[in-house]
């Protein structure tokens, strides 16, 4: 005897039973036949036939199970839980209803009784992590189809989560969401992990989620995310999309935090992105340097340290926040080169006890179309998550900017220059809603865009040094360098921090070689010479507060 040969018997002898024990006795051989084959009990195999009988239809309801046995609504109602164990084993699929539950029976289960073979589901266990996401999204789909109720697929993933404990991602969701309890926290964030692996969607709507929640739920769910209130929040592993809540409460996102914790062992382009990206440079390594600047200059630089001190800093955050400003930091140094803007950064962050976030732009910037955009969001995450996790705000430091913050092209129609459009378009937007400290440096600022010239809130200019100041730099690079010697080089030749150091270095490779230890101005000349290079002085900025 097949299976088929076995369900069609037990229907044919089901018409107008009612299910009776009667039923039971004349259908007894094929009912031991399927309970058998499939390990089910006699009810279960009894409730499958009635199914697969009736597989042609997409829609099958227990009135449909009523009419063909004769029974009564109540005798249907009894094989409940019968009807939800071939559910749970995917021989029947419970479909997803606002109004009434209906079922079907998957075309893989049809044609396995179709070759008398047992029914197998897809393997749910040893899965990989890029496995289990795709099964997620299976789930998901079918559920958005109206192929699954919300409950089968919370099941599922309660399943899959269970079948897998060997995952990092089910370890590290287990420490925050105990997923035996199946409590809506745990499917919540299983849909955040979802839509971002599979759909690469980092601005979550509520309509995003509701499949998987009931209407009350779901009432409560958006009510708690839109006050932030919700434990996940909490927790720090949902945010507002807009990062400061303030303006648009209805889109959501996992964190930096829950990326990382979560969904490391996936090795996602935009995570490894920002993994490359954080360069940190921790303050207690940056050693500290003597730097020559003009008065006005100086001035400028010492009022800006002592801004970033971190009590200043603090309470003027605070007051900011509470007037209803903008309270981040964005600061410009632009000037020819040579003139110590990055190794002005990097004292700043000594003297104020700052990390720095140091940016890689050509890290940034990918050959992959969409590729850039998420590598720019990516590195401000991760700049969130940095200042989340510091008692002292980073310094986010995009170093020789030119190539980020120059004109953007009108009526772009390459690629390429869309391409730079948008990257600076997220660039201009995330510096709206900053909460830390953004400097950057150019040495072309009037190929500013006035869009970003309008964003830094403080400009300081770096001109060549002054006479005196190039005297003092001589002296500091060359200590053995006679005093008068130092001035007749800072008059002759009109050089920058940058430059005289060059030619300091040079000299030091020709004493090594050929034995010169003390420095004259006339030993000096040649390098001198051949450092040269002429420079057209920039319009002036200035220094705004």
């Amino acid at each position: 005897m097949d299976l088929l040969t076995a369900v069609e018997n037990i229907v044919d002898l089901s018409k107008d039973s009612q299910l009776s024990p009667e039923f039971y006795r004349k259908a007894s051989r094929y009912i031991k036949h399927i309970s058998t084959r499939l390990d089910l009990t006699k009810e279960q195999s009894v409730m499958l036939a009635l199914f697969i009988d009736q597989s042609d239809d997409c829609n099958i309801y227990a009135s449909d199970i009523v009419k063909a046995t004769g029974c009564r609504t109540t005798r249907v109602i009894r094989y409940t839980n019968d009807i939800d164990v071939l559910v749970n084993r995917g021989l029947i699929i419970r479909k997803r209803n606002t109004d009434r539950v209906s079922y079907r029976v998957p075309l893989e289960v049809v044609d396995a009784f179709k070759v008398d073979e047992v029914y197998a589901p897809r393997k749910m266990s040893g899965l990989t992590c890029r496995e289990l996401f795709d099964e997620l999204a299976i789930i998901v789909d079918m559920v958005d189809d109206d192929e699954m109720d919300y409950k089968s697929a919370r099941e599922r993933f309660v399943m899959l989560l269970e079948s897998n404990q060997h995952l990092l991602f089910v370890q590290a969701l287990k420490k925050y969401c105990p997923y035996r309890y199946m409590h809506n926290d745990l499917i919540l964030l299983m849909m955040f992990c979802h839509l971002f692996v599979n759909k690469n969607d980092d601005m979550v709507g509520f309509h995003d989620i509701d499949c998987m929640f009931s209407k009350s739920e779901m009432r409560s769910i958006r009510s708690e995310l839109e006050r932030g209130e919700i434990e996940l929040q909490n927790m720090k592993l949902v945010e507002f999309s807009n990062s400061n809540g303030m303006g648009d409460r209805y889109y959501f996102r996992l964190t930096m935090k829950a990326k990382r914790e979560l969904l490391d062992e996936l090795q996602l382009a935009s995570l490894e992105a920002s993994k490359s990206l954080r360069n940190m440079i921790k303050t207690t390594d940056i050693k500290p340097r003597t730097l020559f600047y003009s008065k006005e200059i100086t001035h400028n630089i010492d009022e800006l340290a002592g801004l970033l001190d971190e009590r200043n800093y603090s309470d003027i955050h605070t007051r900011l926040q509470e007037q209803g400003f903008r309270c981040g930091f964005t600061c410009l140094f632009y000037g020819v080169p040579g003139t110590g803007k990055t190794e002005t950064v990097m004292q700043l962050a000594r003297r104020t006890g700052r990390d720095i976030m140091q940016v890689n732009i050509a890290e940034l910037k990918s050959c992959w179309v969409g590729e850039s955009e998420k590598n720019i969001k990516a590195l401000f995450d991760t700049y969130r998550q940095r200042v989340s996790e510091s008692s002292i705000a980073p310094i986010l430091l995009f170093n020789e900017a030119d190539a980020i913050i120059g004109r953007r092209q009108e009526g772009a129609e390459r690629a390429v220059d869309k391409m730079e459009n948008s990257l600076q378009n997220i660039i201009l937007q995330e510096m709206e809603t900053l909460d830390g400290i953004l400097i950057a440096t150019t040495n072309l600022a009037q190929n500013m865009d006035k869009a970003f010239e309008r964003r830094f809130l403080y400009k300081i200019r770096f001109d060549k040094p002054t006479v005196e100041a190039r005297t003092a730099i001589w002296k500091e690079m060359l200590p053995t360098l006679d005093i008068a010697d130092a001035e007749k080089l800072a008059e002759r030749y009109d050089f920058s921090g940058g430059q005289i150091e060059n030619i300091a270095r040079h000299y030091a490779i020709d004493a090594i070689l050929h034995g010169n230890t003390v420095p004259t101005a006339e030993n000096l000349a040649s390098h001198c010479d051949s450092e040269c290079i002429s420079n057209t002085s920039t319009k002036r900025i200035g220094f705004n507060f």
